[in-house]
């Protein structure tokens, strides 16, 4: 059992979690994902790590109810069954930062994928960087952690679609207007925004870093849920990942196969809101 120190409502549907796992976090690198089970009979839920403290052997956690396990997961106060990691391979950038001390670097983040982007651009900053963000979504009330993305950044650029906060249309339009000032970009988010960048920035020679981790389920290669294609060859998120060349994804196969379980996903959600007696808007 882990003890629950916070698991709190931030935004619509998204929830920061904070639990005590020191022996997850001792070796714990930016880019790296943990599997929690909320109880001893649920399923695995895999989470990118948002950030961590080795001093207080704290675990800091962001994630978003879009399903039944999501769903359960917020109900939960006191303990979590299992918090198994850190799984997955580091940032690259944040593995070998001496190889990119002149690389001028932006992070793009679509929605909850603020939270991963966020302890790659603190450690960065850390080791001397300026690093931009362009961050996305859908209402000013759907951006997450302003105050701690403002305090690593060199400079944040806000995009929202309806225009409430920030540029009005998407990520790419600010990432295009901008471009010319980098040499390198990072994205985590949805998948049709991830390849969105990726063809724009494709189209101007950078080269392009691309988190899938929406894909994994299982976390441990065995499930096949996150298999992919990269460069015409299979590889899986959790194991092989979850970072990889955005110019090498197939990103409509992938897309393709996020939609395959949409009907039995409602399904167990509506099942697991019955069980839970507790009804939630979910995307």
């Amino acid at each position: 059992m882990y003890e629950i120190l916070k698991n709190e409502k931030i935004a619509t549907n998204c929830y920061l979690m904070e639990v005590v796992a020191k022996d997850v976090i001792r070796n714990a690198k930016p880019g790296q994902f943990v599997i929690v089970m909320a109880k001893e009979d649920s399923e695995r839920i895999p989470l990118t790590i948002y950030d961590y403290d080795k001093d207080s052997d704290v675990l800091s956690l962001i994630y978003q109810v879009v399903g039944a396990s999501t769903l359960e997961l917020s109900t939960i106060s006191k303990n979590l069954f299992a918090v198994s990691g850190p799984l997955g391979k580091a940032n690259e950038i944040c593995v070998h930062p001496e190889l990119f001390k002149d690389k001028k670097i932006v992070y793009i983040a679509g929605g909850v994928g603020i939270a991963p982007v966020y302890p790659q651009v603190k450690y960065l900053k850390n080791h001397h960087f300026d690093i931009d963000i362009i961050y996305g979504a859908r209402e000013k009330e759907l951006l997450l952690i302003q105050d701690k993305i403002e305090s690593v950044a060199h400079k944040v650029f806000y995009v929202t679609d309806d225009g409430s906060y920030g540029d009005k249309g998407f990520v790419t339009n600010v990432l295009e207007r901008e471009i010319q000032n980098y040499d390198l970009c990072v994205t985590i988010g949805p998948l049709i925004m991830m390849k969105n960048v990726s063809e724009l920035t494709r189209k101007y020679h950078v080269k392009t870093i691309v988190s899938l981790n929406p894909l994994m389920v299982d976390g441990s290669g065995m499930c096949g849920a996150c298999r992919c294609e990269i460069e015409g060859k299979p590889k899986f998120a959790c194991i092989d990942g979850p970072e990889f060349d955005g110019h090498q994804v197939n990103f409509d196969l992938l897309i393709k196969r996020m939609h395959i379980y949409k009907e039995e996903e409602k399904e167990k959600l509506l099942q697991m809101e019955k069980d839970l007696g507790k009804d939630c808007e979910v995307e």
